[in-house]
């Protein structure tokens, strides 16, 4: 059994401080809220500032998991914490889309049912929220493209920053208009573009917990590709999954074509890394080498129960 751990995959040590940053900001704008939602009589506010405290509570879930996610491996995990990121970006998706449950039904009511907003206080208050959440947007932007967690933790602020320019522009337009009907519409619209963002983040945390083969992975070619190797005779029971968004991991039988030695093996085992690495960016690969013993030599192992 050959095992390689290659560490070029680049993997991004993500700012733990901008993430407890942004947890600090999120936390003051929920408080204002809720003291602006009691003195305005505003639900919208109110509505948006329990909005914002599970924003809170997500960023803070990210900033932990990303911390424990950098601890070293042990005799107990040893894969490390990595998949901490994965488990959060889950929770943190499964609890937004609830939210947006929850508004689109309170926008339904509030449909039917049009409330007045309630003077210039809310509209302050919902601007002083717009800025606290763009610099805590701004803060994790960056990192929101390298890392499911962050993403997850990204989608709910800036799912905050558009429903308080909503709340803004829908405010102004009442104040004047009187047009009530334009909050409800304005959160339902919101909530569908969140809604399709955190999808796709549920999906990928769903598949990377159950290891999934990643998506821009097809196992034939690569089984074709390695049995392209001379002295490789068939590739099976492969298996290739991701450990955390940036890991993949590989493992498979591999018959050589003779009876060899084991250190012969290790040239064989050097053309397999390479052609995982530079073809298809895989880089921590476990080969058990065979001579003609396996029984089964199909690509996916099927278990009998």
């Amino acid at each position: 059994m050959a095992h390689s751990h290659g560490h070029g995959h680049g993997h991004t040590d993500l700012n733990g401080r901008n993430l407890l940053f942004a947890t600090v900001l999120n936390l003051i704008i929920t408080i204002v809220e809720i003291i602006g939602g009691i003195l305005s009589n505003s639900l919208a506010l109110l509505s948006d500032a329990i909005h914002n405290l599970g924003d809170t509570i997500a960023v803070l879930l990210a900033w932990a998991a990303n911390k424990i996610s950098k601890r070293a491996a042990n005799s107990r995990k040893t894969f490390g914490y990595k998949r901490a990121e994965i488990l959060a970006a889950l929770f943190n998706a499964a609890t937004l889309i609830v939210i947006i449950f929850f508004l689109f039904r309170e926008a339904i009511v509030r449909f039917q049912n049009p409330e007045p907003i309630k003077g210039l206080l809310m509209f302050g208050l919902a601007s002083i929220g717009l800025l606290a959440n763009l610099l805590a947007v701004l803060l994790l932007r960056k990192d929101s493209n390298k890392n499911i967690n962050i993403k997850a933790a990204y989608l709910h602020l800036l799912g905050d920053t558009v429903s308080s320019v909503a709340v803004i522009i829908g405010s102004v337009l009442i104040y004047f208009y009187k047009v009530y009907w334009l909050d409800p519409v304005l959160t339902i619209l919101i909530g569908i573009y969140i809604l399709k963002e955190t999808y796709s983040i549920l999906r990928q945390s769903v598949d990377i917990l159950m290891q999934a083969t990643p998506k821009n992975v097809d196992l034939e070619t690569i089984q074709q590709s390695l049995e392209n190797i001379q002295g490789i005779d068939n590739i099976h029971h492969l298996h290739i999954w991701n450990l955390n968004d940036s890991q993949v991991h590989f493992e498979c039988h591999a018959d050589v074509a003779d009876d060899i030695r084991i250190s012969e093996t290790e040239i064989l085992q050097q053309q397999i890394e390479s052609i995982l690495h530079e073809k298809f960016e895989i880089n921590h690969v476990t080969i058990q080498f065979e001579y003609n013993c396996c029984s089964g030599k199909e690509l996916i192992k099927h278990h009998k129960h």
